[in-house]
């Protein structure tokens, strides 16, 4: 026992131990392997602290070198001109992000829609977008035109693109493989896209310095070539982002990473001026550009959010560190490992049957705070190929910075453990999840 203010009195051995205070019928032979993974993982939690306070300061120091006010709130109507909070946010996404320029715009409304202005921005008809990173994302597909010609796609706009595979599909030998980028970009090849994420994929994400090692060597060959990186989920993972490392352009979401889980909708785009002002033309239109957009009165929320996701970040890669470690003990192949470094917020966990992913969705999804009382279910979802099951109510929809775990029904059934406010929800959502795999004997894979 320790004590704290006026003497009371704290269990300071296991919080949870009391399982059916939760309403939630955990299995209490699981909350030993929790506190087993807990101890094996004190290391790492604590290189997770160190990081957060590196990414705090950082982010601090930047509202006061832009001399963020109570005016940067200041509520815009209209066409938005001269919007304090919109200029304020988009010079502290820069500073952060140590880039030129940034637009950070609740209009854009998903990390989809970020990336597709980038790539509508900088690609012209005849020329050509080369994925460093092997298949793009699942929603970028029909943005690209690949397997139907989506109307206003890329391919009926006649810019093609082509794909450098990543390494072996059991998630080893993953690193960008640089040689085979350099060999692959041709005279037509304007933009070099790299996907930081794992995504819907049994793959590594991607670091910092492995973006550094690319970029350098794609500026060396052709100086000319564009550096986009799909940054969602990826955000303040490390001590800097890719741009500061010298990506060209940034873009990701913010009721992802940077949203802290306070922006109620919003995406953004960060990195040199010459392509911010592109972007901005196919937000708005040419010639206006990023000098209209009203904040609506949400200024606040996005500013307070990006000063919290430093912590909320953190929060999530620590209670996936543990989460990672427990299906580990059990007996299920994770993405990453409980010790490996982290450059997105995504557990990726090997469940390898339906009847399983199914259970696990759904005992996970009973330790959310909004729509516990509903049953996810396997769905069509716009701009995926398979049923998607998406478990874990939020309070703003689709938050992937909230908990959420997503799955999409097919083939080896990988459930996509995404977010966490606090490391200790992630930890009662395991709990839930992995106590319906009990309950049914489906806890160890056979």
């Amino acid at each position: 026992m320790t004590t704290y203010g006026e003497g009371r009195d704290v269990d300071d051995t296991n919080a949870f131990d009391d399982a059916a205070a939760f309403g939630l019928d955990i299995d209490p032979a699981l909350l030993d392997l929790f506190r087993e993974a807990e101890e094996s993982c004190s290391r790492d939690l604590k290189a997770v602290d160190a990081l957060a306070a590196r990414n705090i300061a950082r982010v601090l120091r930047a509202f006061r070198e832009v001399g963020v006010s109570d005016q940067s709130f200041a509520d815009t109507t209209g066409y938005g001109y001269d919007d304090p909070g919109r200029e304020a946010a988009e010079a502290v996404f820069a500073r952060v992000f140590g880039a030129d320029a940034a637009i950070v715009r609740h209009q854009i409304v998903s990390g989809t829609h970020a990336l597709s202005l980038c790539l509508f921005g900088l690609l012209l008809p005849g020329e050509e977008v080369l994925f460093a990173t092997g298949e793009p994302y699942d929603t970028l597909r029909d943005v690209l035109g690949m397997g139907r010609v989506a109307p206003g796609s890329c391919a009926e706009l006649g810019i093609t693109w082509r794909i450098v595979a990543r390494g072996r599909e059991d998630g080893q030998n993953q690193a960008l493989d640089v040689d085979k980028v350099l060999r692959a970009m041709g005279p037509r090849t304007k933009v070099v896209f790299v996907q930081r994420s794992r995504g819907y994929a049994w793959q590594s994400s991607v670091s910092v310095s492995e973006i550094e090692r690319l970029t350098r060597a794609v500026k060396q060959e052709k100086p000319g070539v564009i550096v986009v990186v799909d940054n969602c989920y990826g955000e303040f993972t490390e001590d800097r982002e890719p741009t500061a490392a010298g990506a060209d352009a940034v873009a990701g979401s913010l009721i992802k990473n940077p949203g802290g889980g306070v922006a109620p909708a919003g995406g953004y785009v960060v990195g040199r001026r010459d392509i911010i002002e592109r972007v901005a033309a196919r937000l708005t239109a040419p010639g206006v550009g990023a000098a209209v957009g009203p904040g609506l009165g949400l200024s606040r929320l996005i500013l307070q959010g990006f000063f919290l996701a430093p912590a909320v970040v953190a929060e999530s890669l620590a209670g996936t560190c543990v989460a990672s470690q427990v299906f580990r003990m059990l007996g299920y192949p994770t993405l990453p490992g409980p010790t490996e470094v982290r450059s997105d917020t995504v557990l990726a966990v090997r469940m390898f049957t339906e009847e399983r992913l199914l259970a696990f969705c759904r005992g996970f999804h009973l330790a959310s705070p909004v729509n516990a009382k509903y049953v996810p279910e396997p769905s069509p979802l716009p701009g995926y190929v398979d049923k998607v099951v998406m478990a874990g109510g939020t309070f703003v929809q689709g938050s992937s910075s909230e908990l959420t775990v997503d799955a999409p029904l097919r083939a080896p059934y990988v459930a996509y453990i995404q977010g966490g406010l606090s490391r200790h929800h992630v930890k009662l959502a395991i709990l839930a999840g992995l106590s319906a795999l009990s309950r049914r004997g489906l806890l160890r894979p056979a």
